[in-house]
């Protein structure tokens, strides 16, 4: 970011704060859950994105390890990597969640069910790290594979000159036409793929640059897997390190995907491939 960025992000960061301490809702409260087990290293936190039940237990999980005094770094895939330094400066000038989603948050998510985090974030003055792989990267993923988003330290460390793990490619390729209700071209496949999997290296990266402080990833159940997700991208390039993943699910979780489960009521949806079916 220049000069003129950096200062008219700093600007914009103070005149939000002007108007955001009105906004500011009441403290979630932190619901009873079971004694956590000893910090890991990096710790993995799954989610359905919509379901406000598995938000709260999950915020009640890493609430209940700060309140005892533990102090990672709180990386979040709400955040793309390139507003990494405007989030910098909302934390260094907000003084609530609401001012730093005002600043940088995007129209993509439902703010409001991150706004415990960020604010037991900033209470603490825990580092919050923006996770996700920016768009425009993606987007050259698509056109010219995993390793084009990455230096060759980073293609060295997780091997991406070679071709992906063939569980891994698999399994991400079931997710991506699953997702797409079976309508996806097939040409189109390899490449959203090749980003998904790009976003779970990225996110791996980010998690270990922050050694030796620990870290907690804030991202959907696919992303936290240890079978083909950001766990198992951090064994393959630093096996040392202690990773604990905990998927937050509605359905049943496939055997070997996370060292924790917490099953979620299903929530009512529409058919999110029936305009599809109609065509």
């Amino acid at each position: 970011m220049n000069h003129v960025t950096k200062s008219a992000a700093l600007l914009l960061s103070l005149l939000v704060l002007a108007g955001c301490a009105s906004k500011k809702p009441a403290p979630a409260p932190a619901p009873s859950v079971a004694a956590p087990v000893a910090n890991p290293q990096v710790l993995l936190l799954g989610e359905v994105h919509d379901n406000a039940q598995g938000q709260r237990q999950r915020y009640a999980e890493l609430r209940q390890r700060v309140d005892a005094g533990w102090r990672p770094a709180i990386a979040m895939e709400q955040f793309d990597r390139e507003s990494q330094s405007l989030l910098d400066e909302a934390q260094k000038g907000c003084v609530d969640a609401e001012c730093v989603i005002q600043v940088v948050g995007g129209p993509k998510w439902d703010w409001q069910q991150y706004y415990p985090l960020i604010q037991l974030a900033l209470d603490n003055q825990l580092p919050l790290i923006a996770a996700n792989l920016s768009r425009a990267d993606a987007s050259q993923v698509v056109r010219n594979g995993v390793a084009s988003a990455f230096d060759a330290k980073a293609v060295a460390d997780y091997h991406l000159a070679q071709p992906l793990p063939a569980d891994i490619r698999a399994a991400q390729q079931r997710e991506v036409v699953e997702g797409h209700c079976g309508m996806l071209p097939d040409f189109m496949v390899g490449g959203m793929v090749d980003a998904q999997v790009a976003r779970d290296i990225w996110m791996a990266k980010l998690l270990l640059a922050q050694r030796p402080r620990d870290v907690v990833l804030i991202a959907g159940n696919g992303h936290v897997r240890k079978d083909i997700g950001v766990a198992r991208w951090i064994a393959i390039a630093a096996p040392a390190v202690t990773v604990r993943s905990i998927g937050y699910l509605e359905d049943d979780a496939p055997a070997g995907a996370y060292d924790a489960t917490h099953k979620l009521a299903s929530l009512t949806r529409p058919d999110p491939c029936a305009s599809l079916k109609k065509k």
